[in-house]
């Protein structure tokens, strides 16, 4: 994506809880394993087969604190997965900035566990902050992503942003 594109989506809804922490998201016994291999093992504990059933460009709806726990690369393995982007009702701070810099896509939105349900499509307008579900013309206003972070998403994460401003090799 370039950094003049307007960052937008459509995709199917998948739906967790509240209080998902990077433990269930990506088990321990993954951690060691590729960075190819890891995102087989995504929420394994709690929906085993899921990550057989996800398909590039879905989206995921959570409730509030959303990756809390350890800063272990649980959004790189959930953005590997094919999952598009994260809308929660929050999101653990740690989480969110491992998200961005993995260019996942992730809004904080209020109200989002009460507008999906699993299996429905969702639209979003990442500069305009708004969540739409098309079937039902009914939308909701997230918190602003900060134009800086916008950045980082546009540039596919913080290494090619940094490796385009020749701070990396």
């Amino acid at each position: 994506m370039s950094a003049t594109e307007h960052l937008r989506m459509t995709g199917r809804v998948w739906v967790v809880g509240d209080n998902i922490n990077t433990d269930l998201i990506l088990p321990i016994q993954a951690y060691y394993l590729s960075v190819e291999e890891q995102p087989a093992w995504v929420f394994s504990a709690n929906r085993p087969g899921w990550s057989d059933e996800v398909t590039v460009g879905d989206i995921l709806v959570a409730g509030r604190n959303f990756g809390v726990g350890s800063s272990r690369p649980a959004a790189r393995s959930l953005k590997n997965l094919g999952i598009a982007c994260l809308l929660a009702e929050s999101i653990n701070g740690l989480f969110y900035r491992n998200a961005i810099n993995f260019a996942l896509p992730a809004l904080e939105a209020p109200g989002i566990m009460a507008l999906f349900q699993e299996g429905d499509v969702a639209e979003i307008d990442f500069e305009a902050a708004k969540i739409t579900k098309p079937e039902r013309n009914e939308a909701l206003e997230a918190i602003a992503m900060p134009e800086q972070l916008l950045g980082i998403l546009k540039a596919g994460g913080i290494y090619p942003l940094l490796q385009s401003e020749n701070l990396i090799e």
